[in-house]
């Protein structure tokens, strides 16, 4: 048997949760380890359809319901604790059948003495579930009214199957998965790998493929990444994150005898040198350059410039002519924006934020910042940013930024730590429309051009950003006045055939908008199609026969 060490290779985690842990084993194996989280757990914006599922559940709304994960376990005894009686809520539990995913979930409901009548066999799929639930239970899952708890994204797969053989799912979405807090650890993970700088990656859970290629397709390095992975080994944990792999047209190099951590890394560490040097053999390997951009702010010094030498001032003139003359939605007009002053000046940061009320919120992030973006609200004044669209002048800060008296620290914004900080107005005759901030992790000098640049793009997209602004309005209006008819006519429709007055019309709507997961307006437009064919069956039915001739009568 070989000896288990990676031989001073260089090895990749995209682990979160246990990261300090993996890189001490790929340590203890003679690896160089490169930790770079590619997810983090975050709440919902709305605990209502948890709160709304153990009233269900109480009620004996389900027959079966299925865990997951341990952490949506506990997230979710957590969460309901806080509104409901604990003890009641785990005596619904123990009363229906349950299903466990894997050896997590199950040990979880093992502490809260719930009994599980289902554990999914290695190794922990989809389809062993489905597998061992059949076994189980046969037959009588179709006649079941199911719960799922999910884990961070839905996985239709498992949905489709289990809608074919029960009555109804209803999903359970306790957690969610958003970029780490940093993300420059991963941006320059997608960079490493693109560059054939790294020699094995290890990937734990379907969620870190799909953040990783996120990542690399907002840097516009999806080829270049796809490029790095013909001289990288692949390190898969088991066949679920297999599968996340496959959605990418990736194929693991290695998968281990369990599906478990100890045993991916101690096993690649065995292997992964022989692999490496057969892959690197078979590959017909060339040399990319990298993209412009990502190669100026990533890979190279930042030096300040006296223009920005991608674009000649008629191409300038045009790239950003021809973006206003899309007519774009508000958002897309917004991402942009960000898109071409982050190509004017390579920054570590852009967003911009429009002026709503009194208050500027930003709309639009370089860096993704799902939990951020269309909530944070900064008012006027407050902060260097508020002091820029208070007085509607430009503010360029070389080095420590955040030392600034007018600066204003947002945890949210991982960006605030940065150096450098240049910070310009969006104007729109003469009124502010909002602001556009650029940052840069070290310290950078924006000349005088900078400034004069980033300016005049404010003054340039500013009637475009509050033309899209105005129009992405109206059509919110008008779809929820569209909206309101529907909801109307539905009301009337139920108040006539099952007898209700228009109080109990909406609630039975609103009841079951929240069990489908569907919006009112759906559910509307389903009340009133299934109106419209009864009543278009009940004309035919009506519909005279058509007249025949009597031959006889000839």
């Amino acid at each position: 048997m070989a000896t288990a060490s990676f031989q001073g290779l260089r090895v990749l985690s995209l682990e979160s949760r246990r990261s300090v842990e993996v890189a001490k084993l790929i340590r203890t194996y003679g690896g160089e380890p490169l930790t770079a989280p590619a997810m983090r757990e975050i709440p919902l914006d709305s605990n209502q359809p948890i709160l709304e599922f153990a009233e269900m559940l109480m009620r004996g709304a389900f027959d079966l319901v299925i865990f997951t994960t341990g952490v949506g376990v506990r997230s979710l005894v957590k969460i309901v604790s806080e509104h409901f009686d604990r003890e009641q809520f785990l005596a619904a539990l123990r009363s229906v059948k349950i299903a466990a995913r894997g050896p997590k979930s199950s040990a979880a409901l093992r502490e809260l003495n719930i009994p599980v009548a289902v554990v999914a066999p290695e190794p922990f799929t989809w389809r062993s579930l489905m597998a061992a639930l059949e076994a189980k239970l046969g037959g009588s899952l179709h006649g079941m009214n199911i719960a799922v708890q999910e884990y961070g994204t839905s996985n239709p797969e498992l949905l489709t199957a289990l809608a074919e053989r029960s009555i109804s799912i209803t999903r359970l979405l306790v957690y969610q998965w958003a970029f780490p807090e940093d993300v420059q650890p991963l941006r320059e993970a997608v960079i490493a790998l693109a560059h054939g700088h790294i020699d094995v990656v290890l990937f734990m859970n379907a969620g870190q493929v799909a953040h990783l290629f996120l990542m690399a397709e907002q840097m516009g390095y999806t080829e270049a990444l796809y490029e790095g992975f013909r001289s990288t080994i692949i390190g898969s944990i088991g066949p679920s994150t297999t599968e996340g792999l496959t959605l990418y047209n990736l194929t693991p190099d290695y998968e281990p005898t369990q599906s478990k951590m100890g045993f991916l890394i101690h096993e690649l560490a065995q292997n992964a040198s022989s692999l490496l040097e057969k892959k690197r053999s078979s590959a017909d390997l060339h040399i990319t350059a990298p993209p412009v951009e990502a190669s100026a702010s990533a890979l190279a010094p930042q030096k300040p410039t006296d223009a920005p030498s991608a674009f000649s001032a008629v191409d300038f003139l045009h790239e950003i002519g021809s973006r206003m003359a899309a007519s774009d939605p508000l958002h897309t007009v917004l991402n942009r924006i960000v898109e071409f002053a982050s190509t004017v000046i390579s920054c570590d940061s852009c967003f911009v934020y429009v002026l709503e009320g009194d208050q500027l919120v930003l709309r639009a992030s370089k860096n993704p910042h799902a939990d951020v973006v269309d909530h944070l609200g900064i008012w006027l004044g407050q902060g260097i940013t508020g002091w820029v669209g208070w007085h509607r002048e430009p503010v360029a800060i070389p080095a420590r930024a955040l030392q600034d008296p007018r600066f204003k620290r947002f945890p949210d914004l991982p960006e605030d730590t940065f150096e450098a900080f240049l910070s310009v107005p969006i104007l729109c005759r003469g009124k502010l429309v909002g602001v556009i901030n650029l940052q840069h992790r070290k310290p950078y000098y924006h000349t005088e051009n900078d400034v004069r640049m980033i300016t005049m793009i404010g003054y340039l997209v500013g009637a475009e950003l509050e033309r899209a602004r105005l129009e992405t309005e109206n059509l919110q209006l008008s779809d929820r006045l569209e909206s309101r008819k529907h909801i109307e006519r539905a009301k009337g429709v139920l108040q006539r055939d099952l007898g209700l007055d228009e109080e109990a019309a909406y609630k039975a709507m609103q009841r079951e908008s929240r069990q489908r997961r569907k919006s009112m307006r759906e559910i509307a437009e389903a009340i009133i199609l299934n109106d419209d064919l009864r009543k278009s069956r009940l004309a035919e039915i009506a519909k005279p026969a058509p007249a025949t001739e009597d031959k006889g009568s000839r």
